[in-house]
C-alpha cells in the first residue's frame, strides 16, 4: 500500500477512535449515558447485521457460536461501551481514553495467567512502562475513589477480556459476522440496562441527532471497516503498533472540543501509557508475534 495512503487511513481509523469520547460527553448533555451509547450500537449493528445478510456472508449454524457472540458482545460492546460513558459524566474524555487504551497492557497480563500465552520481553517492559503511567497518572491527577475512574479502568478490563475470548473463539467466526452481531447484541444489552438502571432521556435537537449518527456511522462503522481494512492489506503487528494514537486523539479533541485541561502528571503519564502500548504491540523482526490488541470499535 502507498505510504500515504496508509499514513491517511491510519490517522483517519485512529481520529475516529479518540473522537468518540468528546463527542460522547457532548452527547451526555441531551442523552442519557446507557440509552446514547445502546442507540449507537444496535444502531451501527443493524446496519452491519444487514449487511453481512445481504452480503451472505458466512453465519454460524450451530447456537453454541451465537451464545458466543452474544458474550463477545456482552463484554466488547456492553461492558467496554457502557463504563466509557458512565465515566464520562465525572472525568474528562481524555482521561477515560487513556485509562480505557490501557486494555492492551492487562492483555499481555491476563493472557499469562488464565491462557498460558507467551510473550516477548520487550511486550513485558512495555506493561511495565505503561503501568507506570497509570500509577502517575492515577496517583496525581486523578481520584482513584472517583467512580468515572474506576468505570474507565473497569472498560479497560473488560476490552482485555473480550479481546482475548476472541483470540480462543474467532477463528471459528467470519470476522464481520462477529462484528456485526456483537454490536447488536451489546447494544439491545445496553438499551435493557438503560430501562432498567437509569431515568432515560433524549432531548432531540439537531445536534443530539448528529452526535448519534456520527458515533454510529462514523465512529463506529467507518473506522471499524478502516481499521480492518489495514488489518487486511498491511502486516497486522504493524497497524496494531499504531494503536496509542487513538487515546492521543481522544486526548486532543477533548482539548479542542470541551477546551479540557491537562496536568502536567496526565501528560507525563499518558505519554508513558502510550509508549507501553507501542512496545506490547511492536511486531517482532522476523518472528511471528502474539498481538495484544484486538480490533477496535471505540
Amino acid at each position: 500500500m502507498n505510504r500515504l495512503w496508509f499514513t491517511i487511513l491510519l490517522v483517519t481509523t485512529t481520529s475516529l477512535m479518540g473522537s468518540s469520547f468528546a463527542v460522547g460527553k457532548i452527547g451526555l448533555n441531551y442523552v442519557s449515558p446507557l440509552l446514547l451509547v445502546g442507540l449507537r450500537f444496535s444502531i451501527a449493528g443493524s446496519i452491519m447485521a444487514l449487511s453481512v445478510y445481504l452480503l451472505k456472508r458466512q453465519h454460524p449454524k450451530r447456537f453454541k457460536a451465537w451464545l458466543q457472540m452474544l458474550v463477545v458482545g456482552f463484554f466488547q460492546t456492553a461492558a467496554v461501551m457502557g463504563a466509557i460513558f458512565l465515566s464520562l459524566r465525572t472525568i474528562t474524555a481524555g482521561e477515560s481514553s487513556i485509562l480505557t487504551f490501557t486494555n492492551p497492557l492487562l492483555v499481555v497480563l491476563f493472557g499469562t495467567i488464565f491462557m498460558g500465552m507467551k510473550y516477548r520481553w520487550m511486550q513485558w517492559g512495555g506493561v511495565a512502562i505503561g503501568f507506570l503511567g497509570v500509577f502517575i497518572t492515577l496517583g496525581a491527577s486523578l481520584d482513584i475513589q472517583q467512580t468515572g475512574t474506576l468505570l474507565g479502568m473497569m472498560s479497560a478490563v473488560s476490552w482485555a477480556i473480550a479481546t482475548l475470548l476472541m483470540k480462543k473463539w474467532g477463528q471459528a467466526f467470519d470476522t464481520w459476522v462477529l462484528t456485526a452481531y456483537q454490536m447488536l447484541f451489546g447494544g439491545v444489552i445496553l438499551l435493557i440496562g438503560s430501562a432498567l438502571m437509569e431515568q432515560a432521556t433524549f432531548v432531540v435537537t439537531p445536534l443530539s441527532i448528529f452526535i448519534l449518527i456520527w458515533l454510529a456511522i462514523m465512529a463506529s462503522i467507518v473506522q471499524f471497516a478502516i481499521w480492518f481494512y489495514l488489518l487486511k492489506r498491511e502486516d497486522p503487528g504493524k497497524v496494531s503498533a499504531f494503536l496509542f494514537l487513538a487515546p492521543l486523539f481522544g486526548v486532543i479533541f477533548g482539548w479542542l472540543l470541551l477546551n479540557e485541561q491537562l496536568h502536567f502528571s496526565t501528560l507525563i503519564g499518558g505519554s508513558l501509557i502510550l509508549a507501553g502500548i507501542y512496545f506490547v504491540n511492536r511486531p517482532a523482526k522476523q518472528v511471528r508475534t502474539r498481538l495484544a490488541a484486538g480490533p477496535s470499535q471505540l
